[in-house]
């Protein structure tokens, strides 16, 4: 495929492709605002990438119902304009062209179409932003690359509904994807102001991509395969319905789900360690109560400790309760750990469990934890926000598109998973923390973290981590499952160095910065904003203080 520039216009698209993602990368640089530059590239994308660019930041950043609706209203026109002039300029000279108000129309039509399409995975985008699981990252970004050879004939011909699109249609939207993929990594590597230049010369290219795909959308209409058939409107509606049963499946591809029995409580412990152990699991996990085989191991129970201290059996919805409560739980099972073996206490969590362990040790310090392992942490959590019910505040609509698509997947599961369940709304409600301390020191205590390398698409740009890491190809959830990574618990519970970083997390960390939310301003909530913790957004830098 020739990415060549032919016609009177190539310079006029060209110039009108670059300058959008120019001077939105000027802004961003010049308020360091750094998580949310590698975003400025995709502002003249081809459909539906230059959407949901749109859509991610109007989720984000609106703080009323009145603001939303003034902000959509402003997307919808401003891109179908922007995406009829593009279409103009990047039309084939040997092809006739229709009237620039036939464009226009069209092209306004599209954008109010797209936003309607892809408004479902923008706030799955959203609700990522909140818990930073990878798996919602994933599954806001494919559909985009599902819809985008559809999208791509909606503003050039008439019946763009009917029948396929190429497979030039399709080669030329997976290059735009990796080209916004590719820039963005750029832009988190390259220095300072040189980020302007970067995100100029990928909207140049995406002007390219326009003339190519306006090419090859004006030649397919006359070899159009299946042209009777309503292709588009199908795989629309099959797109949104994906919407709503992906929650669901993603709810089933964590490890840590349901009954969960790790090597730790399987095994007896290697006498060098010289710890006694509580090993707390992830989201909707539970347990039957029974005990570890070390009488030195215990599983920490979500449900509290019977009268003689001994944890109690939970189900899945216990886990749903806030974080706070859930480290409350954990101190009380702590002491009387400590008072039952005479031991210093290591603890061992895995993903919601990491969270629980993670802020025990902020608000509870000074207990017998002298060694804290953390299995799949959330990575960067809490960088977006929406009010609870009956309230307005920044990300309301986003809050009840996220309620009605849990209402729906909730018809499907056993136990109901709401947007404003307890431990998902402490993660939000403590987002200054979250965002900024998951991966950092906490004195008198030996830390370690163990990395799925998949987690690299949860992390934004900049430093994650300030104590050592176990980086693992896996996926998010089960890693204590491993036979290997047991070892090297086992290894750091006994005194040994354990400290395996892998090259490849940082570049993958950069290459999903593209498709990530842009986070919201810690400044900018008023919740946030009288705390005390920096913000990583700013700064791409995590343990600061404000």
């Amino acid at each position: 495929m020739r990415l060549n520039v032919a016609g009177r216009h190539g310079g006029g698209l060209l110039l009108l492709a670059a300058v959008p993602p120019t001077v939105e990368m000027a802004a961003l640089v010049g308020l360091g605002f750094f998580a949310a530059q590698p975003l400025a590239p995709q502002a003249t994308a081809v459909w539906p990438y230059d959407s949901y660019h749109d859509l991610r930041w109007l989720l984000v950043y609106h703080n009323s119902w009145a603001t939303f609706a003034l902000g959509l209203v402003a997307a919808v026109v401003g891109r179908g304009v922007l995406t009829a002039w593009l279409t103009a300029l990047a039309w084939p000279e040997e092809q006739p062209r229709p009237p620039m108000r036939w464009l226009v129309l069209r092209n306004l039509e599209v954008a109010a179409v797209a936003i309607l399409i892809i408004s479902p995975w923008a706030a799955i985008s959203v609700a990522f932003s909140a818990v930073a699981l990878s798996w919602y990252l994933f599954a806001s970004v494919v559909p985009m690359i599902l819809m985008a050879p559809f999208l791509q004939r909606a503003g050039v011909v008439q019946r763009w509904w009917k029948g396929l699109p190429s497979i030039e249609l399709l080669g030329w939207s997976l290059l735009n994807f990796a080209v916004l993929t590719a820039a963005s990594a750029v832009i988190v590597t390259v220095p300072g102001w040189s980020r302007i230049m970067v995100a100029g010369l990928a909207g140049a290219v995406n002007g390219l991509l326009w003339r190519r795909t306006v090419t090859a959308a004006v030649r397919n209409q006359r070899r159009v395969r299946w042209a009777r058939v309503p292709v588009a409107p199908i795989a629309i509606v099959l797109t949104m319905v994906a919407a709503v049963g992906a929650p669901p499946l993603l709810g089933l591809s964590s490890a840590t789900t349901g009954a969960w029995t790790p090597p730790l409580t399987r095994h007896p412990l290697p006498e060098r360690v010289p710890y006694a152990v509580i090993v707390l699991a992830g989201f909707e996990s539970s347990w039957d109560g029974r005990p570890a085989v070390d009488p030195r191991v215990q599983r920490f129970s979500y449900a509290g400790l019977d009268p003689s201290g001994r944890p109690l059996p939970y189900g899945p919805e216990h886990t749903h309760r806030s974080l706070d409560s859930s480290a409350a739980l954990l101190d009380a099972q702590v002491d009387a750990l400590h008072e039952q073996t005479g031991r210093q206490v290591a603890l061992a969590g895995e993903s919601e469990g990491a969270l629980v362990i993670r802020t025990y040790l902020d608000k509870l310090p000074g207990g017998p934890v002298a060694a804290a392992m953390l299995f799949s942490p959330l990575i960067w959590p809490g960088r977006a926000y929406y009010p609870p019910p009956r309230h307005e505040g920044w990300g309301v609509v986003a809050g009840w598109e996220l309620r009605g698509i849990a209402a729906v997947t909730n018809l499907f599961k056993e136990v109901d998973t709401e947007p404003d369940e307890p431990f998902i709304r402490s993660v939000i409600v403590e987002a200054p923390f979250y965002r900024n301390r998951i991966l950092c020191p906490v004195p008198g205590v030996r830390m370690i973290a163990f990395l799925p390398l998949v987690g690299a698409a949860e992390a934004p740009p900049g430093e994650y981590t300030q104590i050592p890491v176990v980086e693992v190809p896996a996926l998010h959830g089960g890693l204590l499952d491993r036979s290997d990574v047991y070892d090297q618990a086992i290894a750091f519970l006994s005194g040994e160095p354990v400290d395996q970083p892998l090259g490849i997390y940082e570049v993958l960390q950069r290459l999903s910065a593209a498709w990530q939310a842009p986070p919201l301003v810690l400044d900018v909530n008023p919740l946030w904003s009288t705390g005390r913790e920096g913000d990583p957004a700013l700064t791409g830098r995590i343990c600061e203080a404000r």
